[in-house]
């Protein structure tokens, strides 16, 4: 009797797309466990739109297809895979077109078009959905019973969701992010061939091999990790798999490299200065490719990734809402937006600096690092059951430590940045200084050093593109390689690349300030100031990585490696710069209090000397409760800059002030009546409450307006987060608005109800106001692709004015039912702006004192934000999302004094 073959898996019984691919799984399963290389290989190829021949089962879009459940996958992939299986598993031939039929009725019956016909012959492949995003599934000419490709393609569409304008949004801001800081690291589009292979914690670092031994080095470290389940796999099989991907041993194919791995998480492991963070952002920029390509597309479910500085985690906070947070701050999206693609999934992150968090050298356990490694390490999929993906970069000292701790990313693969070769660095060098070059000579003096006696020790110092770097600058500013590279061939290789390396950061600020002439007009840099005014930057980085380590929560920006314009005023010192900021707020309170007191003239000082009314107490205690806010604001220990970061278009601002204009024109009228009830026409008549009133509204709602033309389309805090963020700076908001309600009540002689009425109702008014401003000025605009460091800080004042003069308006209207225009309008500008700068900047405040001081004691340039833009430009400095950054952190260790803190 013939044994009948075991029957596979029933795909007709799904009810849904999550159990059709669930369907599949069992098949998978059923059949043996295939791995994905094997699935590849027999799955076959196919031919793209463009004519090239590929793999018609992509490892990567195998994994992303068995994982994802809230659609149907392609035809042509359920095809590929289905065959596959049965392949694998031995099933007989001549049954598989009849179980084909079963998988695509059952398909077919979930997508809701009509069914086909079995087909007979060998199918025509199709293009996968990683060659050709979007492509047809069932377009293939000539097909028994196929539709045309316009209804095909239709049914495509409405099997995927379509595009989500928030994914769109972020991959277009974090292309622009990381394309900015690319140039920014290799001064233009000149990049070192750097390799990478699998990582031995216990092997020396040495040059890449061949493809082939890279390979089975590979293969032999997978087929150790791999679990019980997957034993069926063979090395052999890796082997040959790795081979065939020889080309992603490059930085140029780290996108194809990390598409392949399974489970998608990587561990990235180098020396100082190897490219780490360089490797980082070209995987960032491969990964988007396919994103950008299909923007305006149905969606397929492709996660952003989204580069992360380590050193802004602080310990014990957990990962998920931390990356959410990073969203919001770097690249504006809404709190419920970030927080929605964390939990689905859609973002990856690619954490920079794993070894940044802990100082080095250590002198202990890396405790920030442990606990980090310890959320990644949490963090999972969308099913829970398996590890979410995620990319981790780490200097080689650091993650020793962390592996002689018992610590490491779980379930990744590990690489190692290779050393550059005397190979590599000719062909870096040829590239930057071509033949015919002026620079030739010392190109070919450079590659004399590296053969010459001392050639190990000259390899070993510019091993790295780091160090390439330092010489190529040094040496386009003048310097002779020779001397450069000069090292004992008698002397130890590893003390005579340490000297060269000393030699080129001893060379390097003055090579960069001779090569970058000053670009604002006034005298050139000089190499002295330049390396003081560096160092003094570098050393309160060291003490802004030991306050932030300090605090629980430490505001953003205070870290090790970040320079934040408006957290730099501790560099003329901490006391002295709080305290000077403290009188400064003091005074302007005052002021402020006193133009108001002038301008309603209520009281005069001859009644005051014969004595306080219950009314004139309540004034005075108004009036002394603001200046006391105002006092204790000023002593914040971190003022933030907050001013939203918008580029909005002249057109939409001005029909952003029409609208608020229109709004606020009918609210004016109906709070001047109000009024005029309350003080029974004692004080002003109807025609003033309905001009006056109008006038006013027209005025703030013109403002608010402008203020919040940037809204469309962008992230904007709530109402109860405005106020969880400010709620003592809106309490002065509405304290300043019973003040303002006041003078009409008294000078009507209005009675205990009508005062408290009106005080109560113009306090409200006023703190709606402060939470409007907030909400309109607290987001990012749709438009906002880029944020400079300065911007917040700059925007910052004009947002305190803007908040002062408004209230100004309405300070206005009151002075001039007691008072002559001219003199009303003076006391409402002085006390407009002063109000505005003591309640509305701050940070802006806080930061030019700082400066100031910093700058009379020789720590700082006075024109700082002038020198950061040009140390940007001479590659000294860097701009990384909203903060400047050294441009290496090997510079920055080296320009730190070895002892001292930051400002005290």
């Amino acid at each position: 009797m013939i044994e009948e073959p075991p029957v596979p898996p029933d795909p007709t019984a799904a009810g849904s797309a999550a159990e059709f691919v669930r369907s599949l799984v069992l098949l998978r399963q059923w059949a043996g466990e295939p791995s994905l290389s094997r699935l590849r290989a027999l799955g076959g190829q196919t031919v793209a739109s463009d004519g090239a021949r590929v793999d018609a089962l992509p490892k990567s879009t195998t994994s992303y297809v068995l994982r994802q459940a809230d659609r149907l996958p392609r035809w042509d992939f359920v095809r590929a895979f289905v065959t596959a299986c049965l392949h694998y598993c031995d099933y007989p031939a001549e049954l598989i077109p009849g179980e084909l039929e079963r998988w695509r009725a059952a398909r077919t019956a979930l997508a809701g078009s009509p069914a086909r016909p079995p087909e007979t012959a060998t199918p025509t492949p199709a293009v996968p959905d990683a060659a050709v995003p979007g492509t047809p599934e069932d377009a293939t000419p000539g097909a028994p019973g196929a539709g045309s490709p316009a209804r095909a393609a239709e049914a495509e569409s409405a099997e995927r969701p379509g595009p989500d304008p928030v994914v769109e949004l972020l991959a277009r801001r974090v292309v622009l992010e990381e394309d900015r800081a690319r140039k920014g690291l290799l001064g233009g589009y000149h990049l070192a061939s750097v390799s990478f292979g699998p990582h031995d914690a216990t092997a020396p670092d040495t040059a890449a091999g061949t493809a082939a031994g890279r390979a089975a080095e590979t293969a032999a470290g997978r087929a150790a990790e791999t679990a019980a389940g997957r034993a069926a796999e063979t090395a052999a099989d890796l082997a040959a798999d790795l081979a065939a991907d020889s080309v992603a041993d490059d930085l140029r194919g780290i996108g194809r490299f990390f598409g392949g791995l399974e489970p998608r998480r990587l561990l990235v492991v180098g020396e100082s200065g190897a490219g780490k963070t360089v490797l980082a952002i070209e995987l960032v920029l491969q990964l988007l490719e396919p994103l950008l390509a299909a923007r305006g597309q149905p969606d397929h479910g492709l996660p952003v990734p989204v580069r992360l500085n380590a050193a802004r985690w602080t310990l014990g906070r957990p990962f998920e809402p931390w990356l959410a947070e990073q969203l919001t701050q770097d690249y504006g999206l809404a709190a419920k937006d970030a927080l929605r693609l964390v939990r689905d999934r859609r973002v990856l992150p690619v954490v920079d600096g794993l070894d940044e968090l802990d100082p080095e050298p250590s002198t202990g356990p890396p405790r920030r690092a442990i606990g980090l490694l310890a959320e990644l390490n949490r963090y999972s999929d969308l099913s829970g059951r398996r590890p979410g993906a995620v990319v981790v970069t780490c200097r080689a000292a650091r993650d020793a430590e962390l592996r002689e701790a018992g610590v490491a990313l779980d379930n990744a693969a590990r690489i190692r940045l290779h050393n550059l070769t005397t190979g590599q660095i000719d062909t870096y060098l040829h590239a930057r200084w071509p033949d015919g070059h002026p620079w030739q000579a010392q190109r070919d003096a450079i590659h004399a050093a590296l053969s010459g006696p001392a050639g190990e020790a000259v390899h070993a110092a510019l091993a790295t593109p780091w160090r390439l770097l330092l010489t190529v600058t040094a040496v386009e500013s003048g310097a002779d390689p020779a001397e450069l590279l000069d090292a004992d061939p008698a002397a130890d290789p590893g003390e005579g690349a340490r000297r060269i390396a000393r030699r080129l950061l001893e060379a390097y600020v003055p090579a960069a300030t001779d090569l970058t002439p000053r670009a604002a007009n006034g005298t050139p840099y000089q190499p002295g100031q330049v390396r003081s005014w560096l160092v003094h930057l570098a050393e309160h980085l060291r003490w802004q990585a030991a306050r932030g380590a300090e605090e629980d929560r430490p505001p953003p920006g205070l870290t090790g490696i970040d320079i934040v314009p408006h957290l730099l005023w501790p560099i003329g010192g901490r006391y002295r710069v709080r305290a000077l900021h403290c009188l400064c707020c003091v005074i302007l309170a005052i002021i402020a209090m006193l133009a108001f007191w002038t301008g309603s003239a209520v009281d005069g000082p001859a009644e005051l000397r014969a004595g306080l009314s219950p009314e004139q107490l309540l004034t005075l205690a108004i009036m002394v409760s603001w200046v006391v806010i105002a006092t204790g604001l000023s002593l914040s220990p971190w003022p933030a800059a907050a001013g939203g970061r918008v580029n909005v278009p002249r057109r939409r601002r001005v029909t952003g002030g029409l609208l608020g204009a229109l709004v606020g024109a009918p609210v004016g009228v109906l709070g001047g009546l109000t009024g005029l009830a309350l003080t029974g026409g004692k004080v002003f008549g109807p025609a003033f409450a309905v001009g006056a009133g109008g006038t006013g509204g027209l005025v703030l709602g013109a403002v608010i307006g402008l203020t919040a033309a940037g809204g469309r389309g962008a992230g904007r805090m709530s109402v109860a987060e405005a106020v969880r963020a400010e709620p003592v700076t809106l309490l002065g908001f509405g304290l300043c608005g019973a003040l303002t309600g006041l003078p009409p009540l008294r000078l009507a002689h209005a009675g205990p109800v009508p005062l408290v009425v009106g005080v109560a109702g113009a306090f409200v008014l006023a703190f709606a106001l402060g939470v409007v401003f907030k909400v309109a000025t607290g987001g990012w605009s749709k438009d906002a692709e880029l944020a400079h460091p300065r911007e917040a800080l700059h925007r910052n004042p004009v947002i305190g004015v803007a908040f002062g003069l408004t209230g100004g308006v309405a300070a206005f209207l009151v002075f001039v039912m007691n008072q002559d225009v001219v003199e009303s309008l003076v006391c409402a500008l002085i006390g407009g702006v002063t109000f505005g700068l003591a309640f509305g900047a701050i940070a802006w405040a806080r930061a030019m004192i700082g400066l100031a001081v910093a700058a009379m004691r020789g720590l700082l340039p006075l024109r700082l934000w002038t020198f950061l833009d040009w140390a940007c430009e001479a590659r000294l400095l860097r701009v990384s999302g909203a903060t400047y950054q050294f441009r290496h952190r090997e510079l920055q260790d080296f320009l730190t004094p070895r002892e001292g803190g930051g400002g005290t």
